[in-house]
């Protein structure tokens, strides 16, 4: 007798024109989280390797005053030999694992925000899970680019709240100089290495304010990886490396991304005036500037220029920039501060945050 035929002379109930009715007509139970969500620790790993405009321009058809004027960086870092997307995770992981004062059994997600992870798969995140001691958290990566992080913010803020998570662990991690062609003068100088992360928990106040986010897929060829893995295979076209049109993208960044950092002032109710710290994608020196001269942001208000000596981590940017304005005091713990990453896709994400 088939399946299908038990099923028919099964018990069940049914109304007048017997039609029979669901099984279950009780409600779903749901958990509930933490009142409020906060960033609880922040971690950050720069490779030893640094490496200077000189360098750069020892392939590269440029100077180190060329560069410094277009772009304000420095210097940058460099992974080692074998030193991978997972070991730097690990070591940003662990830093904010010990600000926030937990223990690592205590982290029920795990995102990891990346687009250089040399895989498809397996994720990075379930790696650094084994690694730093969560063996059983979920782990998952997300690919947003520069505004990665941000977005694993919002995501790991909602968990918490939800009751989805106790405490969740976001890492913005990039290995950018394997997807650098180092004769590209849009590029060249610009991409960097390195890792952040941050551990958001349950707090006794709001530390995470609204996500104001969104794409504008119209330009996703302003940042992209020059050609697709099928084109690599079928065509031979040797390593993908990622491109840029330079003039679209600062266009679209300085005009474009001050009125979302305004939105998500004016969503976490907040005014220029309460910030301690404007933390933005470390993209440009000169959309740096030019953002936070739209948003007429005080004198005292630190602004994060992290990409002198860092360049443009992606990902990472933006955990490394606040990494610094706290171990530097430059900005206070407890602090509010404006964040906003901006990138490929192109995406973008920004909210106000109580530094930890």
């Amino acid at each position: 007798m088939s399946l299908l035929r038990r099923k028919s002379h099964s018990p069940t109930s049914a109304d007048d024109s017997g039609a029979p009715h669901p099984k279950g007509t009780g409600s779903i139970s749901t958990v509930s989280g933490a009142r409020h969500a906060g960033i609880l620790g922040i971690g950050a790993y720069r490779p030893r390797r640094v490496v200077d405009n000189h360098e750069i321009c020892q392939v590269l058809d440029s100077n180190d005053e060329w560069i410094r004027e277009r772009s304000g960086i420095i210097t940058r870092h460099f992974a080692g030999d074998g030193e991978s997307v997972v070991d730097m995770s690990e070591a940003a992981a662990r830093d904010a694992i010990a600000m926030a004062g937990i223990d690592p059994e205590q982290i029920g997600c795990i995102i990891v925000a990346t687009v250089s992870h040399p895989y498809q798969t397996p994720a990075a995140a379930p790696l650094v899970a084994i690694r730093i001691g969560a063996d059983t958290a979920a782990a998952f990566d997300i690919s947003a680019a520069c505004a990665g992080y941000c977005h694993g913010i919002t995501l790991a803020s909602d968990m918490v709240r939800s009751g989805t998570a106790e405490y969740a662990l976001v890492i913005g991690v990039e290995r950018l100089s394997d997807f650098t062609d180092p004769t590209d003068r849009g590029t060249a100088f610009i991409f960097a290495d390195g890792a952040g992360a941050a551990v958001i928990g349950p707090t006794e106040s709001e530390g995470i304010g609204p996500t104001i986010w969104g794409s504008d897929g119209n330009n996703w060829d302003a940042i992209a990886q020059r050609d697709s893995w099928i084109d690599v295979r079928d065509q031979d076209l040797g390593w993908p490396a990622i491109v840029m049109q330079g003039q679209t993208v600062f266009r679209w960044a300085v005009w474009g991304m001050a009125p979302v950092a305004q939105r998500a002032l004016d969503a976490a109710g907040v005014t220029v005036a309460d910030l301690d710290a404007f933390i933005p994608h470390q993209a440009n020196m000169r959309i740096i500037d030019a953002m936070a001269k739209q948003l007429k942001l005080p004198a005292d208000v630190a602004i994060a220029r992290d990409i002198e000596t860092s360049g443009n981590t992606s990902a990472a940017s933006v955990p490394l920039a606040t990494e610094r304005l706290l171990r530097e005091g430059l900005a206070p713990r407890g602090g509010l501060a404006l964040q906003l990453g901006f990138g490929a896709g192109l995406s973008y994400a920004a909210q106000v945050i109580r530094l930890p």
